[in-house]
């Protein structure tokens, strides 16, 4: 099982790195498509749907990704407006309703899970394919905050873990944890800081003179959302009576495993790069 693990892992990190610097910007539009149509599938499964309606939901999806990867190609513009609108409705979703949903328990009928599929989807491919094409460094160092969150809550929950963070949705979580997640994201944004002021990076813009600790700030909120997309992925497949959200990645469980809390974000980072870009 541990090989398996270590293996797929190596293939999915190459494979990753590989499109992330090298395809080009059509090619990765595509790639992430394929991620978040899987996601959609996965989605589909632990929604509640009946199986004629998980077809339909999928057909749906399909169509749906097939537009906007044809908004992307031909209407930059456009494709700009659509990603800002998705962004915004993600923040409303994971800062305020998906919360909220966890904090009930009791769980909406299953056109409303699924719907909820493609709030945390497709926002998620926009921010794939717009971080990207700012620079795949970019992408990098916002995905990097959340597995210095998972790394550092995992050690220090396992050190000092004693009161559970929600224990009906994930037993292993502890406020300890959380704790032990934020400190690690700050140290790494710290880092980040120093870094990008004392030589040229490809981030150092985001971190001047004037923004190095908002931008820690920031960081430190994408990390408490990471627990939310995580918990929410959780909270859905217990309701669905799944243990992974699928098997395609062997050792893994399924894709929306592995990026249940960049769903809630990657968007969210996206529209605070956006509207500082504004600024």
């Amino acid at each position: 099982m541990l090989r398996t693990r270590v293996i797929t892992a190596v293939v999915i990190l190459l494979l990753l790195l590989g499109m992330l610097f090298f395809a080009p910007p059509l090619v990765w539009a595509a790639f992430v498509l394929g991620v978040a149509l899987l996601g959609c599938w996965e989605w589909s499964r632990m929604s509640g749907l009946r199986k004629t309606g998980q077809n339909a939901y999928l057909a749906l999806s399909g169509v749906i990704g097939g537009v906007l990867w044809l908004l992307y190609a031909r209407a930059f513009e456009d494709f700009t407006f659509a990603a800002s609108m998705s962004f915004m409705i993600a923040a409303i979703f994971w800062v305020v309703l998906a919360p909220l949903w966890l904090a009930n328990k009791a769980r909406p009928a299953p056109l409303a899970c699924a719907i909820a599929g493609w709030i945390v989807m497709w926002p998620t491919w926009f921010a794939f394919v717009v971080l990207r094409d700012v620079s795949p460094w970019l992408l990098l160092a916002v995905a990097a905050v959340i597995w210095v969150a998972d790394i550092s809550a995992y050690f220090a929950g396992k050190r000092f873990g004693k009161h559970k963070l929600a224990p009906a949705v994930s037993p292993g979580k502890t406020w300890e944890g959380v704790m032990g997640a934020l400190a690690g994201v700050a140290v790494y944004g710290i880092v980040l800081a120093i870094v990008a002021r004392s030589q040229p990076t490809p981030i150092s813009t985001i971190f001047d003179s004037a923004q190095g600790a908002p931008v820690v700030v920031a960081m430190l909120v994408l990390a408490a959302l990471s627990i939310v997309g995580d918990l929410l992925e959780s909270w859905m497949k217990r309701g669905a009576g799944l243990k992974d959200s699928s098997a395609l990645l062997p050792g893994h469980g399924g894709i929306l495993d592995r990026i249940d809390a960049l769903t809630s974000t990657l968007p969210v980072a996206a529209l605070a790069i956006g509207l500082r870009s504004l600024a």
